[in-house]
């Protein structure tokens, strides 16, 4: 058990210690938490595919998902609740959600054949993002976000979001899978364009770095 600190003038635990920081449990924040905790309960509902009613409860609970992607950094900027805390679960949250839906589109067959490709340059893509962004980090150097990489994590949603309806959604608009797999493939493409930007920024900076630490 450890011993909260003490306020040396008056041998009492110093005030606040022990609580968390009011930004932690900021709205934005708290949407940011929903998002991770949205993972398992969507893998739970794909994990009956044939069952139509799971597949639009796993739809709904991807959408809801997907909206706190925007609004989770809206709301932290437009109420000056930007945090370190959020800076680093946001990303998290959402490869978690995109990756989770991936291998079960996969496990169920509704992603197979060629379109596997599309999500292996996904997957690798978000590795090889998330390798650069802790290596950088090291060196106090951040990766921003473009605007071609919020147009693949927007493809990306979509895709997923007609993916995960699958034959349920083919009864309410035919050609559902076909759009999903037809998305899927933009947003790999988008994927390969971000996935080397983010490559070819890394490697200038750790080649500086190298240069620096030579001289």
């Amino acid at each position: 058990m450890t011993t909260p600190p003490f306020d040396a003038s008056t041998d009492t635990p110093a005030k606040g210690a022990g609580k968390l920081p009011s930004k932690a449990l900021s709205l934005p924040n708290m949407l940011t938490y929903g998002r991770i905790l949205a993972v398992p309960a969507l893998v739970i509902c794909m994990f009956w595919p044939n069952e139509w009613e799971m597949r639009w409860a796993a739809l709904a609970i991807f959408a809801l998902a997907a909206a706190t992607d925007y609004l989770d950094g809206y709301l932290a900027r437009a109420w000056a609740q930007q945090s370190a805390l959020g800076r680093m679960l946001d990303p998290i949250a959402d490869k978690l959600l995109v990756a989770s839906s991936l291998l079960m589109l996969v496990a169920d067959g509704t992603i197979r054949s060629w379109s596997l490709w599309a999500a292996i340059i996904i997957m690798c893509r978000e590795m090889l993002v998330s390798g650069l962004r802790e290596f950088l980090a090291e060196l106090r150097v951040s990766v921003p976000v473009t605007k071609v990489a919020k147009w693949k994590t927007a493809a990306q949603l979509v895709a997923l979001g007609f993916l995960i309806a699958g034959q349920a959604g083919e009864v309410v608009l035919p050609g559902t899978l076909k759009i999903g797999i037809g998305l899927l493939w933009v947003a790999a493409l988008l994927t390969l364009y971000t996935g080397w930007d983010y490559l070819n920024h890394g490697i200038r900076h750790i080649l500086a770095q190298d240069e620096r630490s030579q001289s």
